[in-house]
């Protein structure tokens, strides 16, 4: 078996001779052009959890972890419910992190008002107001 056989899913299959991998679409790349210091490092660390997620995890797993968990940080009144939206906060915070340089202004706009107001809900739920 060759080497770049060994990492294969075991229901992938081989792709044929000759064939092309099939190319990004313009513009689509997942590592920042030019990226250095910590977005450089948090970019090649995320790269192993994302192709996890992406290839690995049923797509409805992520969806719903994550409303549930921020349904019981609304339900939830107490330290507890705050505990439930720190992984959503943690979660939304990363994605915003890697897509920001990508985004316009009405886009990373939506994403601090997004983190804005889950970092009230877990502040409320921790006795912060």
């Amino acid at each position: 078996m060759a080497q770049n056989e060994d990492h294969r899913h075991p229901l992938a299959q081989p792709r044929p001779a000759g064939k092309p991998k099939r190319p990004l679409p313009p513009g689509e790349q997942f590592f920042t052009p030019g990226a250095t210091g910590l977005r450089r490092k948090v970019e090649e660390r995320s790269a192993t959890p994302m192709a996890y997620l992406f290839t690995q995890v049923p797509r409805w797993i992520v969806p719903v972890v994550m409303v549930v968990l921020l349904l019981a940080g609304f339900a939830v009144q107490s330290w507890l419910g705050g505990v439930a939206v720190l992984p959503v906060i943690a979660f939304v915070g990363w994605l915003a992190y890697l897509s920001w340089p990508s985004l316009r202004t009405g886009g990373r706009l939506l994403r601090v008002a997004m983190l804005t107001f889950l970092l009230l809900v877990a502040a409320t739920r921790f006795g912060a107001f």
